[in-house]
């Protein structure tokens, strides 16, 4: 899409498409096409309105109803952070005292309009004409045009001083080719002038991709993990007046926030299998959090590099999703498979830490026939690859 196009779907026409498109959006593209071209939609409007329903439906489990009036693209939506963890960022802020807040590199205003929302006065900028363009539309449609304004410009030359926060959230996709970027010096605004900020500004948050080196991590900011119903979406960093402890891991579940806190640098002691095995959150695994979680757990690493804690009672936690082991046994295909034979198992779910087995053909190779289910952990013990047999324990 361009310019013109985006105009065009402003357009009382373009608003008449985008009706008749949600109406036909999830079925055969051919079909939708055809069914807005014998309604009389020129071509190229009826493409770009089938594009933004597809685009509106799947944004709907990032942003729920609010994604129906929204101005979307592919890689916007990528990077776009979820409704709920931008909600949460916003009161966060808003708590903190921060009353007017530059979004630099604002995208389609997902974070802006949650702090729009909260009562924060927000001025975005966006490098992308079409992107900024997009996010004073969602401004518009969301009723928060005077308290999110959009400027198209380089982030990097905005005026700080004309705020007390600033958020940030640098493009990690590639223009042009939606390829992701890994090395945060190739980011957009750049690494140096994004961790700068900080210095500038006493109150920074930067969104950073979950799988950032913890020595990338400024001195003295808080990372923060964050995941949603067991997926892990996003890190940030805040930075100066905002950064409360070294490490948060921010657990998200059926609407309700669980934290974990810590340093980030301890050790949890290492044991036996013991009965009850706990798979923590990624998000706890990311913030380096585990040990503050087996503590909590009165739990133990079976394998000092391995993620999996084990204890003698099984606790219910938002933060480890917790399994009761019946056997452990040293991996050996004929064992396995014969145990789950004598077992009548024939479904299993494979979950995996420290081993290289591919789940998928070690599920066709296991022949499995029963009605009776199971999982199955792979993982190593003492640096041994082992098996443990284990039964979900109830939510």
């Amino acid at each position: 899409m361009d310019l013109e196009q985006f105009a065009a779907l402003r357009t009382p026409e373009g608003s008449a498409a985008l009706d008749a498109a949600a109406r036909v959006a999830g079925g055969d593209p051919l079909t939708a096409a055809a069914a807005l071209r014998s309604a009389g939609v020129p071509g190229g409007l009826a493409a770009a309105a089938l594009t933004q329903a597809e685009l509106r439906r799947r944004a709907a489990g990032k942003f729920g109803a609010a994604a129906g009036g929204m101005f979307l693209t592919r890689a916007g939506l990528e990077q776009a952070t979820r409704g709920v963890v931008a909600g949460r960022r916003a009161e966060r802020l808003r708590a903190a005292g921060v009353a007017t807040l530059a979004d630099l590199g604002c995208g389609l205003g997902a974070d802006a309009l949650a702090a729009a929302r909260a009562g924060i006065r927000v001025y975005g900028v966006e490098a992308d004409p079409l992107t900024a363009a997009m996010a004073a539309a969602n401004a518009e449609a969301a009723g928060l045009a005077d308290r999110f304004t959009v400027e198209c410009g380089d982030a990097t030359a905005f005026d700080v001083t004309r705020v007390d926060g600033v958020f940030c959230d640098p493009a990690r996709r590639k223009a042009g080719t939606g390829r992701r970027i890994f090395d945060p010096n190739a980011y957009s605004p750049p690494w140096d002038f994004v961790t700068g900020l900080a210095e500038r500004v006493p109150r920074t948050v930067v969104k950073v991709a979950p799988g950032l080196d913890h020595a990338l991590i400024p001195p003295g900011a808080e990372a923060e993990w964050v995941s949603v119903d067991g997926d892990l979406v996003e890190a940030a960093l805040w930075c100066g007046a905002l950064a409360e402890v070294p490490r948060r891991a921010t657990v998200l579940r059926e609407q309700a926030a669980h934290v974990l806190t810590g340093g980030g640098d301890a050790e949890a002691a290492v044991g036996p299998v013991r009965r009850f095995l706990y798979d923590p959150d990624p998000a706890v695994v990311r913030a380096h959090l585990v040990a503050e979680l087996a503590r909590d757990l009165d739990g133990t690493l079976a394998d000092p590099s391995i993620a999996y804690l084990y204890g003698d009672e099984g606790r219910p936690t938002p933060f480890a999703r917790c399994l009761e082991i019946t056997d452990v046994l040293p991996f050996s295909l004929k064992r396995l498979r014969a145990l789950l034979r004598e077992r009548r198992v024939g479904r299993v779910e494979i979950l995996k830490r420290g081993s290289a087995l591919e789940p998928e053909k070690l599920r066709r190779d296991l022949k499995l026939a029963g009605d009776a289910a199971a999982s199955l952990v792979l993982t190593r013990v003492g640096g041994a690859p082992t098996v443990l047999l284990c039964r979900p324990l109830p939510a």
